[in-house]
């Protein structure tokens, strides 16, 4: 059997509010394979957001064991992690995050630069992403100039530039209209199904989820099968 790209064990968080304790994760237990696209489901609130920060190693804080590539991620120092995020995860979040001042290629190219990808092939890369999710013709377009399906089609290009392992997307499609969500999942869908990358993708929409391998929900803190 192929080593899974993402091994979660017993994780767990939880806040304090006055001198209630709220349980966010109760012993979360989640493996996802290379290629596998999984959808999670839950309501706002139900902590999939959590999960995500964790899994993605961008909060502190949790209980129990992350592997990502078979490496023991959830004791590493900061270093550790930005190193991690890097070579093995890709980001997809709401709101796009763009920069305002940078096209659409220089955007998807600065992700690849900062991990040391020469300009010229950052680029390519670049161009290429952005051609299989049809913006080829808006390569040079800045995100002001572009509509709301098509800033999250270059968010998308974004997350796949360095070649990640496994892509997170937390409510990827939830600021777009439904025919528009519509299309960037599928671009989406299909360009992580042909990078090879694993996903983990939030999401409150049923609908949506079912086009993905596997539907997980968080329920009361733990992973339920939907």
């Amino acid at each position: 059997m192929s080593e899974k790209v993402l091994d979660v064990a017993g994780l767990a968080r939880s806040f304090a509010q006055g001198e209630t304790r709220i349980d966010v994760l109760s012993g979360v237990d989640l493996a996802i394979a290379p290629g596998e696209i999984v959808a999670l489901l839950g309501p706002s609130g139900s902590g999939k957001s959590t999960l995500l920060q964790a899994v993605g190693l961008l909060e502190g804080g949790f209980s129990g064991r992350i592997r990502i590539c078979g490496e023991e991620v959830g004791s590493l120092d900061d270093f550790g992690r930005t190193r991690v995020r890097r070579q093995r995860l890709g980001f997809v979040y709401q709101f796009h995050h763009l920069l305002p001042d940078f096209t659409a290629r220089e955007n998807v190219m600065l992700a690849q630069m900062v991990a040391g990808v020469a300009e010229g092939n950052a680029s390519a890369r670049a161009d290429e992403l952005l051609g299989a999710l049809g913006l080829g013709g808006r390569l040079t377009h800045k995100p002001a100039q572009l509509s709301g399906g098509e800033q999250q089609r270059v968010a998308v290009a974004r997350a796949l530039a360095n070649r990640p392992a496994l892509v997170l997307a937390d409510e990827p499609t939830g600021n777009l209209d439904e025919a528009t969500a519509g299309l960037v999942l599928k671009a989406f869908v299909d360009l992580v199904r042909s990078s090879g990358a694993a996903a983990l993708v939030a999401t409150h929409n049923v609908e949506l989820a079912r086009q993905m391998d596997r539907v997980v929900a968080l329920s009361h803190g733990r992973l339920v099968p939907a």
